[in-house]
C-alpha cells in the first residue's frame, strides 16, 4: 500500500482493534501500578504499626538478657563461694573425724583395761566373802558388848541408889 491510498475496512478494523489491545494494555498497567502502590503503602502503614511494636519488644529483651546474664553470672559467683565454703568446711570435718577416730581407738583402749578392772574388782569381792562372815561375828559380839553395858549401867544405877540414901544422910553430919 502506499501512502496515499485510504485503507480497507479490514485494515481500519485491526487497526482499531490493535488501538484498543494498546488501550487496554495501557489502563491495565495503571491499574496495575495503582494496585502496587497501594499495597505498598498498606505494606508501609503496617511495618510502622509493627515498628511500634517490635522496637520496644526487642529493646525490653535486650534488658531482660542483660538482667538474666546477670542472675546467672551472680547465681555461678555465689556458688563459687559456697563451694569454697564447702571445701573449707569439708577440711574441718574430716580433721575432726580424724580426731574422733583416734578418741576412739584410745576409748577403746580405755574400755578394755576398765574390763580387766571389773573382772579384777570380780575376783576380790569374791575374795571378800569371808571377810563378810567374819564382819558378821564382829557385828554379834558388838551387839552382846552393848548388852553387856547397858546391864552394867543398870546395875550401877540400883547401886547408885542403894548407896546415895545413906549417904544423903551422912552428908548432912559432915561439914566440909
Amino acid at each position: 500500500m502506499q501512502d496515499n491510498e485510504k485503507p480497507t475496512d479490514s485494515t481500519a478494523s485491526v487497526q482499531s482493534a490493535d488501538g484498543q489491545a494498546a488501550n487496554l494494555d495501557s489502563v491495565d498497567a495503571q491499574i496495575n501500578a495503582f494496585a502496587i502502590d497501594r499495597l505498598s503503602q498498606a505494606f508501609e502503614t503496617s511495618a510502622k504499626r509493627w515498628e511500634l511494636i517490635v522496637y520496644p519488644s526487642l529493646f525490653a529483651f535486650i534488658i531482660l538478657a542483660a538482667y538474666g546474664f546477670y542472675l546467672v553470672f551472680s547465681l555461678a559467683k555465689d556458688v563459687h563461694y559456697l563451694a569454697i565454703s564447702v571445701d573449707t568446711n569439708m577440711t574441718v570435718l574430716a580433721s575432726n573425724m580424724q580426731s574422733i577416730s583416734d578418741n576412739m581407738a584410745q576409748m577403746s583402749s580405755d574400755m578394755r583395761t576398765m574390763s580387766v578392772s571389773v573382772d579384777s574388782m570380780a575376783r576380790d569381792v569374791n575374795a571378800l566373802e569371808p571377810m563378810l562372815a567374819s564382819m558378821q561375828n564382829m557385828d554379834r559380839s558388838m551387839q552382846n558388848m552393848t548388852a553387856s553395858t547397858s546391864s552394867m549401867r543398870r546395875d550401877m544405877a540400883v547401886m547408885n541408889q542403894s548407896i546415895s540414901r545413906p549417904m544423903q544422910f551422912m552428908n548432912g553430919f559432915m561439914p566440909w
